[in-house]
Formats: structure tokens, sequence, C-alpha cells
């Protein structure tokens, strides 16, 4: 089931961290793009993750009950959560994204 969503970034120094790429690394810049024109045009493209592994702390910092994983290159992942805060509009809300060694700390492996 594809369902189209708004990106939108969980705080401003996340979007502020974002623009910053752009210019030091294109690539990362370019990728991360891509991944939200994937999002944008189908919410539930990414790896759901399930609810008792989801990480306290971004339940505690955003009140979300879903996340969700999708896979950048080199190891990349960028977190996000769906939400709906209305009955109209689903919005992908996007709380990170970190490199392989960042991620399996904040899972545990």
């Amino acid at each position: 089931m594809e369902k189209e969503g708004k990106i939108v970034f969980a705080e401003k120094k996340l979007k502020s961290a974002f623009e910053d790429i752009k210019e030091k690394d294109k690539e990362v810049y370019r990728q991360i793009e891509k991944a939200f024109e994937e999002i944008s045009r189908n919410v539930f493209c990414g790896r759901n993750v399930k609810k008792n592994l989801i990480p306290k702390r971004f339940i505690k910092k955003y009140s979300i009950n879903n996340l969700w994983i999708y896979n950048l290159p080199q190891g990349w992942r960028m977190l996000y959560s769906i939400a709906t805060p209305d009955k109209i509009e689903i919005i992908a809300l996007v709380l990170d994204w970190i490199n392989h060694k960042d991620y399996e700390k904040l899972f545990g492996f």
C-alpha cells in the first residue's frame, strides 16, 4: 500500500543541519534529498521498527508511536515517524540521519 506524505523536520536544528550538508558534502545531501522524494511518494517505503524496539528517547522527545528506517548509501540511516495530524494529510516526520556506528549504538546492536 502506497501513501503520499509531506516531509517535515522534527526540529529546526535538523533542518539547519540538512542545509549545512549541502555545502559540506553534496553527495550526502543529494542522497538525503532523494530519500525525501521517495518517502514523500510513499511514506511506507522504509522498514518499520517493532514498537518495543523504538528507542525510548525518541518516544519521550517526540511522542511518537512508530518509527521507520530508510537505508541511505554507505551505511547511513534516516529515521522518521509517520503522523496524521488530520485525516487528510500524512506527514513523514524526519527525526535524524545517522551513520551505521551510531545506528548500531542507538539500537543496541
